[in-house]
């Protein structure tokens, strides 16, 4: 089948006599009075509005927890709803939006979830909707999963008396990052803010949507248990003493320090770490000094490393900081380690299913796979599966004939925005589905 009839036969309305799980939500659907083919016409009915929406968000990309406007537009978005919207939802940096639809009967509560920030990758393309803020880009595809979860939002609100339980959809700032809390000076992302404020309280489920290069648009993709490694980020701060080149026997050279931990800590973490457990590590930034003929008294360190265990992550932070103190030791210095621990991202085995049976409805179960190889990317959305089961289903987003073919986080990244109104429906038919059965 071509690309534009898969589209085309995922978009249509199915009959009564469907089969599969597509007869289940036709009949749950009936038995409700909830109809969930009329949600969808109302999201495709509206697509060219969220694609417009996308290139909004798109143009005016922010950074981490710097989303004012972004959450600014959501909040107006979903009160033009009629949503119940929470602003400033963080007890740390208070940059979350939640909005709640509840339903005209009471029942089960599932969370929805999108991400708004950007990542600081300067866009190369000379696209007509492309950032107009410099040094910023929306290259992991976050304005498309916004304007997913709205026009969800909206759907579903047109069918609001005939819900039976709670949609929770929570827009969170800094998935990309973490930054020091200014309440206690630890790193947090927005996921893991928002869940230790309670914004996944009282949850029965949870799933989120993620952008996915790698299948062609009309495709969906979910892993079966392991998801998304646990992306540990850390940073180490050596201090010494500075001089002169002449006297280095009354300095303490922190360069020294931090060149001499950046070689010895792979060998270190290549040791502590099992052989049969996937794991990376690497660096990414070392800045020492402030002239070539000057000693340097500060130097500082920052990388990350992924794995999937938690007894695996704490033992390569253990063994990371006894490297740095003993480097730092060793040339009359002090070290300062900073985390921002991950999380890795296991999917629910009951949640899997429900996406599989869900997504074929909006896809087609040709086009549905279920992943064993696991990606040591990183997902805050982890944050969230602690409070409920749930899982993070991938939207294909390639289109190779009209050259949308980039990874994610490169400057040339963009996506068939065919692939939001799929998203949209996705989204609200695991609401549907979910509220009415649970994971049966």
């Amino acid at each position: 089948m071509v690309l534009s009839e898969k589209l085309a036969s995922a978009s249509a309305s199915r009959s009564p006599e469907a089969t599969g799980w597509d007869g289940v939500l036709h009949a749950v659907a009936g038995g409700s009075d909830l109809n969930i083919d009329a949600v969808c016409r109302a999201i495709e009915e509206r697509e060219t509005e969220w694609i417009a929406l996308r290139r909004e968000f798109h143009r005016l990309p922010e950074l981490l927890f710097d989303v004012g406007r972004t959450a600014a537009r959501v909040a107006q978005l979903l009160r033009e709803y009629g949503l119940e919207v929470r602003e400033g939802v963080g007890d740390h940096f208070g940059k979350g939006v939640v909005g709640t639809l509840r339903g005209g009967r009471p029942g089960r509560t599932i969370l929805l979830r999108a991400d708004m920030d950007a990542p600081p990758i300067r866009e190369t393309e000379g696209r007509d909707y492309g950032s107009e803020i410099e040094g910023a880009m929306h290259a992991c595809g976050h304005a498309a999963h916004t304007a997913m979860l709205l026009a969800a939002a909206y759907g579903l609100s047109r069918q609001r008396e005939r819900l039976a339980g709670t949609v929770r959809f929570v827009f969170q700032p800094a998935e990309e990052g973490a930054a020091p809390s200014p309440v206690d000076g630890e790193l947090r992302s927005g996921g893991r803010d928002l869940v230790e404020s309670g914004a996944a309280d009282g949850i029965d489920a949870a799933f989120a949507l993620h952008v996915w290069p790698g299948l062609d648009t009309g495709g969906l993709a979910v892993h079966r248990r392991e998801a998304m490694a646990a992306s540990t980020h850390f940073r180490f701060t050596f201090r010494g003493r500075s001089g002169h080149h002449g006297a280095p026997h009354l300095a303490a050279d922190a360069l020294l320090m931090a060149a001499h931990f950046a070689v010895e800590a792979n060998s270190a973490v290549a040791v502590a770490s099992d052989p049969l457990e996937p794991v990376s590590f690497a660096f990414g930034k070392l800045h020492a000094g402030t002239a070539g003929n000057v000693i340097a008294d500060t130097a500082e360190v920052l990388g990350t490393y992924r794995a999937f265990g938690d007894a695996t992550v704490q033992r390569i932070r253990s063994v990371l900081e006894r490297c740095a103190a003993a480097c730092a030791d060793r040339f009359g210095g002090t070290v300062e380690p900073s985390f921002r621990m991950g999380k890795a991202l296991i999917n629910d085995a009951a949640a899997v299913k429900l996406a599989e049976r869900t997504g074929a409805d909006v896809f087609g179960a040709e086009h549905v796979r279920v992943l064993d190889q696991p990606s040591l990317a990183g997902e805050d959305f982890a944050y969230y599966l602690d409070k409920a089961p749930g899982a993070m289903l991938l939207v294909g987003v390639r289109d190779e004939a009209r050259g949308i073919v980039h990874p994610l986080h490169h400057p040339s990244f963009d996506l068939d925005e065919r692939a939001i109104a799929l998203g949209a429906k996705l989204h609200a038919r695991l609401a549907a589905a979910f509220l009415e059965r649970g994971f049966a």
